[in-house]
């Protein structure tokens, strides 16, 4: 019997950044990707709807969402407004105005930094609000996903960068819409990443792949299967964990001089997409396993040209 890739390739528009959200729906489909992490700051105010339902005309689906505030402290990224209370109403206007479009997507968060270091009060006020805000997804038909952070982030965009310290928040918060996001570039120098990975079982919601190279700015990731990640172990412990949704295609590349952004963006894709196949089928072996099963005669996945 012959099976097929159990897994779905998604690309996020902050991969391809300088491209419009039209650009990115008609780009992602020409390509053959399945799904799309949508980005708001792409959105055109009364056009956003417009937008949104052209991802389904053109046959792709919906992985996730970044709102355009998406850290309940403010952050390098998103420093305004200041106020906690407009930020999280900033957060639930985004959900109101995707949900309809991304039945059951997470929508993205990160904490922020710290305010003076007190990471205390981060976890304490985490707890209180993502609560609030998961009650508010779940009429809405949607989930949430806290994403720690790589270190170097750390007291920039965030005040946690463990999977443990997201998991804490997690049982904290205690809603069954309420999970994690898996950034492989974010995660992958964790001490024990393949256990703790696992230990998030049924709360993964989101995962996303780049590759790593030593960063020389804070937005310098690398095409995946070009770089340091080990891959494949993390792709086999996502899949213990028992996820199965899509590997969302996550690159961000700025303040450097061979920025991937002003790059072939199309051969960004197809190359992460080969990294993410050889990937694939290293963490299986090319034996059969379940229904992550490849087997050795079955040929590759193509993209289209």
């Amino acid at each position: 019997m012959t099976t097929s890739l159990a897994y779905r390739f998604g690309v996020s528009q902050f991969t391809t950044w300088p491209w419009s959200f039209e650009q990115d729906v008609d780009n992602y489909a020409r390509l053959g990707v399945d799904a799309i992490e949508i980005c708001e700051d792409k959105l055109d105010g009364d056009r956003a709807a417009d937008q949104l339902a052209l991802v389904g005309q053109r046959g792709l689906t919906i992985s996730s969402v970044q709102p355009a505030v998406r850290t309940l402290f403010p952050s390098r990224m998103q420093p305004e407004p200041k106020d906690l209370h407009e930020r999280t109403q900033r957060f639930r206007r985004t959900i109101e105005r995707v949900s309809r479009f991304a039945p059951d997507a997470p929508f993205v968060s990160n904490t922020g930094p710290p305010p003076n270091g007190n990471v205390r009060e981060v976890f304490d006020v985490a707890a209180r609000e993502y609560r609030a805000l998961a009650d508010f997804a779940h009429t809405h038909g949607v989930r949430l996903a806290l994403e720690p952070l790589n270190p170097a982030l750390m007291n920039v965009e965030s005040a946690i960068w463990t999977l443990e310290q997201a998991m804490r928040i997690v049982a904290a918060v205690d809603r069954d819409n309420f999970g994690v996001c898996v950034d492989t570039w974010n995660v992958w120098q964790n001490a024990d990443i393949g256990e703790a990975i696992k230990a998030c079982g049924d709360h993964i919601f989101v995962v996303q792949v780049s590759d790593w190279r030593t960063p020389r700015s804070l937005a310098d990731r690398h095409v995946v299967g070009q770089g340091e990640i080990p891959l494949p172990a993390l792709i086999r412990a996502i899949h213990e964990s028992g996820y199965r949704g899509a590997y969302v295609l996550e690159i961000f590349s700025s303040e450097v001089p061979d920025s991937l952004w002003d790059a072939d963006l199309s051969g960004v894709i197809r190359d992460s997409w080969v990294g993410l196949e050889k990937a694939w089928r290293e963490a299986v072996e090319f034996e059969e396993k379940g229904d992550m099963a490849v087997h050795k005669d079955e040929p590759k996945r193509k993209f289209k040209e």
